[in-house]
């Protein structure tokens, strides 16, 4: 791949699990794909992480699933919430007659890599690591494909279709001007990790607070923690000093109470913006946004992952064939949108509704959250819990290959 300009069928902004997932998708079908990631590897943490039973059927389906099952992982049945009057549980995955009724923990770099390893099998695929997309080509209105910046060289990738899936902060998006909703949240997310010890909780450990929510994610041999704050308090909390979050750590989670101390300064503290947006169109001539870059979701229940998995999905089964015979338009692209509406806007006034009745309360409080009336009947009916599992694990519309 010499010189500044690469000719392919479709390019694709980003290697997040939609970009990674469609990519490999698009060239088991025989379709040349070249995706531009702007990180050298996939070494990034501070993300949820969590693959859902959905996608592990997917990758069943691919003939993937002893692959994945080979990576380091944590597979846990229930979602437990814990309150100062006690524990309740939220979900229970075992209810589901699924092939995989567990929530698993894996660090998405490993989902990725896997990715990127099946995908180099087929000629068609490329991988451009360390070249972020910085532009969008278009010629007389019709997106032609990107041009991307490497750490010394630029390269225009012209396609016959370019995809956006380079998350909320999608220079494709910004540069194409779609129209975007916003709704807000109540919320932001800082991330850090501590060790893990012998007899530690296991899985998921999620406890609430007088005006704070600790979420642990088991990784073995540490926790990887978020700390829920009221939205824009990042400031305030640095502000008011590394002894006095410990502390809150520790008031919280005390198992945690004699680590809080390893927590050494700021940097290992890192702040994710919660954003909760969707577009009201994803596509335009020559151009699609998909997973993050068409809608942001919110942390809660860790369902944008595999949301993104899903939407990769539908447009390599919609769009393969009007790839390779040419015949794309955006009536085709709109149907991606079309199958894709009902999970997306479905769950985002899920989020929505979660984040009004719950999560405002709880960052706002100043005193200890009451659990709300819906987890209380969870517990007097366990059955119940088999609802919010499938919401979360399955989704409204999984998809299938």
């Amino acid at each position: 791949m010499s010189g500044d300009v690469v000719q392919t069928d479709v390019c694709i902004a980003g290697g997040g699990p939609a970009g990674m997932m469609l990519g490999m998708l698009l060239a088991r079908s025989g379709i040349r794909v070249v995706i531009a990631e702007k990180h050298g590897d996939f070494l990034r943490d501070f993300r949820g992480d969590t693959v859902h039973p959905s996608t592990l059927a997917l990758f069943d389906q691919l003939g993937l699933g002893s692959d994945l099952d080979a990576l380091p992982h944590r597979d846990v049945r229930t979602m437990t919430v814990t309150f100062a009057e006690g524990s309740f549980r939220l979900a229970d995955f075992g209810r589901l007659r699924v092939a995989h009724p567990v929530l698993r923990f894996m660090p998405q770099w490993h989902l990725l890599d896997l990715l990127a390893r099946v995908g180099a099998r087929y000629p068609g695929f490329s991988l451009l690591r360390s070249h972020e997309a910085v532009g969008v080509l278009s010629d007389r209105g019709v997106v032609t494909g990107l041009r991307v910046r490497g750490a010394d060289r630029e390269i225009d990738v012209r396609a016959y279709l370019t995809i956006g899936a380079d998350g909320r902060t999608s220079t494709v998006r910004e540069q194409v001007g779609l129209p975007v909703r916003e709704f807000g949240a109540p919320m932001d997310v800082l991330w850090f990790r501590l060790p893990r010890r012998q007899g530690d909780s296991e899985g998921l450990d999620m406890r609430v607070g007088a005006g704070r929510l600790v979420l642990g994610i088991d990784r073995g041999d540490y926790w990887q923690l978020a700390y829920v704050i009221g939205k824009g308090a990042d400031r305030v909390v640095r502000t008011a000093g590394l002894p006095a979050f410990r502390s809150s750590v520790a008031e919280v989670v005390p198992m945690l109470a004699e680590r809080v101390e390893l927590i050494a300064n700021w940097s290992e503290v890192k702040t994710l913006t919660v954003r909760l947006d969707r577009l009201t169109r994803w596509y335009a001539p020559g151009v699609l946004l998909i997973g993050d870059a068409a809608h942001a979701m919110s942390p809660i229940g860790g369902v944008g992952i595999n949301l993104a998995i899903q939407d990769a999905v539908a447009t390599a089964r919609i769009l393969a064939r009007p790839i390779r015979e040419r015949t794309l338009s955006t009536r085709v692209l709109a149907s991606v949108q079309a199958r894709r509406r009902l999970p997306t806007v479905g769950t985002q006034l899920v989020q929505a509704a979660i984040q009004t009745s719950f999560l405002r309360e709880v960052v706002a409080s100043h005193r200890p959250v009451a659990p709300p009336a819906a987890l209380r009947i969870l517990q007097r009916f366990p059955a119940l819990q088999a609802l919010p599992a499938r919401l979360i694990g399955i989704g409204l519309r999984p998809e299938h290959l």
